[in-house]
Parts: C-alpha cells; structure tokens; sequence
C-alpha cells in the first residue's frame, strides 16, 4: 500500500465503514420479492353471490321462541394450497320481537368485524362473558348459560372450531384415563342384570314375591314357585 503524505492541518475526519460501500450494490443485486396472489380477508373484498352457511338453533327456557343464528362464511383463494373458510356474516331469526332492537346490532356488530379480517376468535370469549341480572338458566344437559348473549358465544365458538379457526379442546393423558375410570366405575354401577336372562325356570316364569326370583308358572290352575314352592292355594 502507498503512503500518503499530508501537509494540510486536518480540521475533521470521518471513518468510511466497508458495508457503506457494498450497500448499493448489495439492493442492486437483489432481486424484487415476488408477491403471490393470495386473498386475505378485509373490510373492502366484495360479497360473492353464494356463501355456505350453517344454521344454529338456541332454544332457551326463558323464551317461548327458539331463535336460528345463520352464519355465512366466504372461501378464499379456493383451489389453492393458501384455500381458507372465513365467516363473513351472521343473521338471527326469532318470532320474539322483545329482543329485535338488540338482535339486529348485535348481528351488524359480529357481522363488520368478521368482514374486517385478522383474528375474529376474540368474539367468543367476549360473548360468553356476559351476564343476565336477572340470572341464567340451564340447558338440557346440565349445562349452565349465564346468558342468551353468552350462548350466541358458544355457538360461535362451535361454528370456528367446525371451520378449523380454533381448535377443539383436547384432554392430556391423565384427564383421558381419569374420564375412562369414572365411566367405567358408573357404568359397573348403573348396570342391571336382566333377573329373566339367566334363569334356569322355564321361560315366562313370573317373579316370585316372597324369594324375588322368577320362578312363578301355573300349576293345576294355581300360581306356584318352582324355588321356594310358595303357592296361591295354600
């Protein structure tokens, strides 16, 4: 390397790093991203003329009419690998008109933010966490709602997991085993022996009121027990 003589008084300096100069070339030789053609869900992507939709029944002790929640949903980038089912739209239906004011704000709410793209699932906890004041009720089943608001969550809830938005809840190990034992254990209580399928008493025996087995017949025009001989005649 040549040596450079300075005979100037240096006023300032300026350390030049190597990667500013191999900068420019580096985004000259780099090649522009190729984007795909993939949809994805926001507010502005035009309604297609047939949505699949899935309809829901709630029917709740606290009102006389069952109300049927319509959910419509939008298939994107259908026939490539990037294919997904979105919800685009919900619709509910009731003859209670009680409940219309709610029902029609409710739907538009849920309806514009699934249109509006990204993650919707936050909907279904939001809605199961509402109370009614005035208490809830419990389904068939056994199963506590605390709203009618908050089972309109739950059938949202079914609806993305049928979709594949969210997973089902799944059991580990121990919960599976502890679930298989308890059912056992009930099913081994609950299970009743048919007093007439092993019975050596000719078939259609009557059971015996003073030992319990089926071993009542008719003989000379009496009821007799083959077991214990107890007979209606004496």
């Amino acid at each position: 390397m040549a040596h450079i003589t300075i005979d100037k008084k240096i006023a300032k300096y300026r350390v030049q790093k190597p990667e500013a100069k191999e900068a420019p070339a580096a985004a000259a030789k780099e090649a522009p991203k190729t984007q795909d053609n993939v949809i994805w869900m926001h507010e502005k992507l035009e309604r297609p003329e047939v949505l699949i939709g899935s309809t829901y029944k709630i029917k709740t002790p606290v009102s006389d009419h069952a109300m049927y929640v319509t959910i419509n949903d939008i298939v994107l980038n259908e026939g490539t690998p990037h294919e997904q089912r979105r919800p685009f739209e919900v619709f509910i239906n009731s003859k209670n008109l009680d409940h219309f004011q709610w029902i029609v704000a409710l739907t538009r709410v849920i309806s514009a933010v699934f249109r509006k793209g990204g993650d919707t699932t936050f909907l279904v906890d939001e809605l199961k966490a509402v109370f009614d004041p005035k208490g809830g009720y419990w389904q068939p089943g056994g199963k506590f709602m605390p709203s009618t608001i908050a089972e309109l969550g739950y059938v949202i809830e079914r609806h993305l997991q049928s979709i594949g938005l969210l997973k089902k809840p799944e059991l580990d190990v121990h919960q599976r085993k502890l679930v298989q034992e308890k059912r056992a254990e009930f099913e081994a209580r609950t299970k009743q022996t048919d007093a007439f399928s092993k019975s050596h008493f000719p078939e259609g025996a009557q059971l015996c009121a003073k030992c319990s087995t089926a071993a009542v017949v008719m003989m000379d025009g009496c009821n007799t027990c083959l077991n214990c001989g107890d007979s209606k005649c004496g």
